[in-house]
């Protein structure tokens, strides 16, 4: 690996509820053990990305109830300092994504107890309090990678892409192959796509690692 990339402070962007994401934010756990990498958490949102397009009623609907968890964590931030948005997004993702919970304003109770934030924070699931900070995030993402991407974006060095899309997510040295190669596309002047179609769903870990917390 070159100088240049020894060292790198990467930000990725996420939706909670979004499965792909989860599983992308588990292997960037397994990035920053393996290479010299630190990672700055931040919020973008389903919701806002499929507003004002045409989408079922069934994808309508959660894309209704989706605002919630990303709005408190935007809130928290807000009150609390952006280093609680990691810790704030496992648990949830925990409860989401792991334990199946489909109530959100239960997934949000339980996580901010197990944080340790204030319950109050759940009143901005329901409410556009945040949203301008919520959008102002979301947008720098986009602003990155274009309108045509979904969630996770990740950016490092100047450079940014969506994904990677990837399942199981990989781990150890596997995960840092992995980042060295995206982090190489990418950053490949006039590269803008690599893609084959997915032939399995989100292979989640069973258990909770001991430093997802």
């Amino acid at each position: 690996m070159s100088r240049e990339a020894a060292a790198s402070a990467a930000e990725f962007w996420f939706d909670p509820l979004c499965p792909w994401a989860w599983m992308t934010s588990r292997w960037m756990m397994e990035v920053e053990k393996v290479r010299d990498v630190s990672v700055t958490w931040s919020v973008m949102s389903l919701s806002v990305l499929n507003d004002g397009r045409d989408l079922d009623e069934g994808y309508r609907a959660l894309m209704d109830r989706s605002w919630g968890p990303v709005r408190v964590i935007t809130a928290a931030a807000k009150a609390h300092g952006a280093e609680v948005i990691k810790a704030l997004y496992d648990a949830m993702g925990e409860r989401i994504h792991h334990r199946e919970m489909k109530d959100f304003d239960e997934v949000i109770r339980e996580a901010l107890a197990e944080v340790g934030l204030p319950a109050e924070l759940a009143e901005a699931a329901h409410s556009d309090v945040v949203d301008t900070e919520l959008r102002a995030s979301h947008q720098r993402a986009i602003d990155l990678v274009g309108d045509d991407v979904g969630t996770p974006v990740v950016a490092v060095n100047g450079i940014a892409f969506f994904g990677p899309v990837v399942s199981p997510a990989p781990k150890g040295e596997a995960a840092g192959r992995l980042w060295d190669g995206c982090v190489l596309v990418a950053g490949t002047d006039g590269f803008f796509e690599l893609k084959r179609s997915r032939t399995v769903g989100p292979i989640f870990d069973t258990e909770r690692s001991d430093d997802e917390g």
